[in-house]
């Protein structure tokens, strides 16, 4: 009898929010492991501190306690938050090694709750968290989903331009060579692959953010393996596949759609069936430090990655794996970068980059916020003196060890024209992070916001 009285009230509890999935990613320098690592710090003193003004449970202190816990998803990288919180609290310190595989954490909240209907079950319950890490150039291959390979490569050999096209010049000068209606070399497709994985290497090491396929720069468990050893190249002239020979390009157009299969369906159908809530991240400011080209790439990547992303019933992602995501937040991070001025200015650019899919994903009665953050801040704002007058000013310590105060620049409101990359100059200055009390929570910028959007309604 006990044992089902257990049982309804476990069964209650989930119906009453007793759990909750929530997946962190973004494009390439977001901070992901920062933003897990500071909200797990975070979290971790909410019963001892009261430091996240915004979190209404914690300002009515209706926190009772917090502890990490064991994943459930035994097949998963656990998330190191030890070494990560290691790095930022060293001396001198340093960023969190990035993303470059899935990981997870749980952690559990005890908490007095406010509703009549929770209490109900009892004068304390728990929500217990998980957080999902994956990288954002995984999410960059949902596209892929809607693409055959002849439109896949068409879209790829167009993007050649600018500074991508003298980083491609090995790779172009490989697969031109090739007689993709010879019979199939397996060794050569292999050589030509590696030449265009490094392409994306120096893609991204560039500043650039649409990197296609995401696997091949960070290929995980999947490293060496066939089915990243393709890539784009047009139909030959008169191609027809001939079952008594298997050609170059009919092996790279089976990888590709062995890819789509194996590889980008099966991970979305596995992850994203059961996340409640995402996160997506986005670093605004170092592409406005790259140029018009980085900008644009950015932009172009996230807005391609918004038409699919959509979570309604007429979304790709609803189509193929019936999510549960009711809610989603956009955060512009490294607030701390820029000075305290230009904060509603970085949310206005990251809005106006987000418009094209915002209106469809709130139709679809999704919940959708953008905001500024930093996870860990790493400078502090104040004033400096110049000719002009007294102006905003931010004091840190660069990643070489220099300590600066300086003024990095005003963010566009809108996105900007290209007059506007003529006359204006940005140096958003990376920062390594703060020297911190082991013994106190990280400090931050609006972390405690974000977890009154994600989780507050939980905890009520």
């Amino acid at each position: 009898m006990r044992q089902i009285g257990q049982d309804v009230s476990e069964l209650i509890q989930r119906g009453l929010d007793a759990n909750i999935k929530i997946a962190v990613t973004g494009l390439s320098r977001a901070g992901k492991t920062a933003f897990i690592t500071s909200l797990l710090n975070q979290i971790q003193y909410l019963s001892t501190h009261r430091h996240l003004p915004f979190l209404a449970a914690s300002q009515q202190q209706r926190i009772i306690g917090t502890k990490r816990i064991p994943q459930r998803n035994l097949m998963v990288s656990r998330f190191d938050y030890e070494k990560a919180i290691s790095a930022i609290q060293s001396q001198p310190p340093g960023w969190p090694a990035p993303t470059r595989d899935v990981s997870e954490t749980r952690v559990a909240i005890k908490y007095r709750p406010e509703k009549r209907s929770k209490r109900l079950l009892g004068k304390s319950l728990t929500l217990h968290i998980d957080l999902i890490d994956y990288p954002g150039e995984w999410l960059l291959d949902l596209p892929l989903l809607e693409m055959s390979f002849e439109q896949w490569s068409a879209q790829q050999i167009q993007r050649l331009n600018g500074q991508r096209q003298p980083m491609a010049e090995l790779w172009l000068a490989k697969s031109q060579a090739l007689d993709l209606n010879a019979e199939a070399d397996e060794q050569r497709l292999a050589d030509i692959a590696t030449a265009y994985t490094d392409y994306l290497h120096d893609c991204k090491a560039a500043g650039f953010h649409w990197v296609q396929p995401g696997r091949f720069v960070l290929p995980g468990e999947l490293a060496g393996a066939p089915v990243l050893q393709f890539f784009p190249c047009l139909p030959p002239d008169e191609y027809r596949s001939r079952r008594s020979l298997t050609t170059n390009y009919d092996v790279l157009k089976a990888r590709y759609q062995e890819y789509q299969t194996k590889v980008v369906r099966n991970f979305y159908r596995e992850y994203f069936a059961t996340f409640d809530r995402q996160v997506v991240l986005v670093d605004c400011l170092s592409p406005l430090n790259a140029g018009q080209d980085s900008f644009i790439d950015m932009q172009q990547a996230l807005v391609q990655l918004l038409q699919s992303f959509k979570y309604g019933r007429s979304g790709l992602l609803s189509r193929l794996f019936s999510p549960t995501i009711d809610k989603v937040l956009f955060a512009a991070t490294k607030a701390d970068h820029v000075t305290p001025d230009q904060h509603a200015h970085l949310l206005h650019l990251l809005n106006q980059m987000i418009q094209p899919v915002w209106q469809d994903v709130s139709y679809q009665n999704v919940a959708m916020e953008c905001m500024t953050l930093a996870s860990v801040q790493a400078t502090q704002a104040g004033y400096i003196t110049a000719p002009e007058g007294r102006i905003h000013a931010i004091q840190g310590t660069t990643l070489s060890g220099d300590s600066v105060t300086l003024f990095p620049g005003e963010v566009p409101e809108k996105l900007p024209s290209p007059a506007f990359w003529q006359s204006q100059r940005f140096d958003f200055t990376e920062f390594r992070p703060q020297i911190s009390d082991p013994q106190q929570p990280l400090p931050h910028i609006r972390l405690d916001a974000v977890l009154e959007y994600l989780i507050g309604d939980k905890l009520r």
